[in-house]
């Protein structure tokens, strides 16, 4: 029998401590969750590296939303955002870097390779952005990356789940392909099945109401960038239980 893990993409330490309520065997922590998941700070790690006793901790490091071309500037940012997650005590980090064409960038990943080195290491969805899914899944195998995070090239995983089966069935055990995005306790047997995979990325985030009596509505914290700014969202205890269930 297959033994299923689950990574939860927690938006901070509350959600992180839900997570682990629920079951989750991994954690990805995120600030920035509307631009796909930036670096979290460090009091939010160290929470919720205290928070975490029984799952483990990965931290994305991110310098910016948009594309994965960076500069030298923010290679020398990630490689300190590396160093601050590993004394805070979390157990991987995740990260990609692109070329302008569309390859991984194979220089700035040996780099912060080099600098997360004895810390379990993912290639996040940048893999969805390159030209080649099959260069770059060789090319992150030889760089010693554990696993890769993809969407199979599409907005959802069951979108992509044909190429998510033939990247497992490709891969044959030398990396882990984990599915992210999209999946729910609805959808993530079948997505299972189809795919061979057995590490499913998902946030499990329900929305959590606003305790504010007085709310001001001619005014927005994000300027012309209008959202509901009196409601966040936290990773539900039972949406990630409901998701082991379903694969159980």
């Amino acid at each position: 029998m297959k033994e299923y893990r689950i990574e939860v993409c927690a938006n901070g330490a509350e959600s992180a401590l839900n997570a682990q309520r629920g079951g989750a065997f991994r954690v990805e922590l995120c600030a920035g969750m509307p631009e796909g998941g930036t670096t979290p700070s460090a009091g939010e790690i160290l929470a919720a590296r205290r928070l975490l006793d029984r799952t483990r901790l990965n931290v994305i490091i991110r310098p910016r939303g948009g594309d994965f071309l960076y500069s030298d500037l923010e290679t020398a940012i990630m490689m300190e955002d590396i160093r601050t997650a590993r004394i805070a005590g979390a157990d991987g980090v995740v990260f990609g870097c692109l070329t302008p064409d569309g390859e991984v960038d194979i220089p700035r990943m040996e780099v912060l390779m080099e600098t997360a080195a004895g810390m379990e290491v993912t290639f996040h969805r940048a893999f969805d952005m390159c030209r080649d899914p099959f260069r770059a899944m060789d090319e992150l195998i030889d760089l010693g990356c554990d696993r890769i995070l993809t969407s199979g090239q599409r907005n959802t995983a069951p979108e992509g789940a044909g190429l998510l089966a033939e990247l497992v069935r490709r891969a044959e055990g030398r990396i882990v392909i984990m599915p992210g995005s999209g999946i729910t306790a609805e959808n993530v047997r079948d997505l299972a099945d189809r795919t061979g995979a057995v590490e499913f990325h998902l946030s499990g985030r329900a929305p959590v109401e606003s305790a504010m009596k007085w709310r001001n509505p001619e005014v927005s914290m994000g300027g012309t960038v209008r959202i509901d700014e009196f409601s966040h969202n936290i990773t539900s205890i039972g949406r990630i239980s409901a998701v082991l269930e379903a694969l159980a």
